[in-house]
């Protein structure tokens, strides 16, 4: 799958839902680094260059920032999409750079009616950004509030 449902009912376990690829620029990296996480790695290509990452590299925050834009593109449903309570464990697993094109992968790893509201369903997902060489490089596990499909 590569659209996003309209409600629960069409994020059944083990979907999968794709999308992207969104680029990376030098200019996004610096713009976002100096008003978000200025720290040298982000806004200092001299600095970045002699440091742990031989090179500039997108926050995590900035990477975490396009897959949300990539999120509700090809997963969030609409009109369904009430809210996130949460998510659990974050990782940034590769440097993004300039140049790179990530890609979205979310897949369901369950999905239930809610118990104390029923016109609502949870789903948890796992997250994978990805980028040009399919190499991810950012998971997180989401958890989705969605109106379930009227009767």
């Amino acid at each position: 799958m590569s659209k996003p449902g309209a409600y629960f009912e069409d994020y059944p376990v083990d979907a999968v839902f794709t999308g992207g690829p969104i680029s990376v620029s030098e200019a996004d990296i610096l713009e976002f680094a100096r008003r978000y996480d200025p720290q040298p790695m982000h806004v200092d290509k001299a600095a970045a260059e002699i440091g742990q990452f031989r090179g500039l590299i997108a926050s995590g925050w900035h990477t975490g920032a396009l897959m949300m834009q990539l999120l509700v593109a090809h997963f969030v449903p609409s009109p369904g999409n009430l809210a996130s309570p949460g998510l659990d464990e974050l990782r940034w697993l590769k440097p993004v750079r300039s140049g790179d094109r990530l890609s979205l992968r979310a897949t369901v790893l369950s999905a239930r009616r809610s118990h104390s509201k029923p016109g609502q369903g949870i789903v948890t997902g796992l997250v994978e950004v990805l980028n040009q060489d399919d190499e991810v490089v950012m998971t997180l596990r989401p958890i989705s509030l969605m109106r379930c499909r009227p009767t």
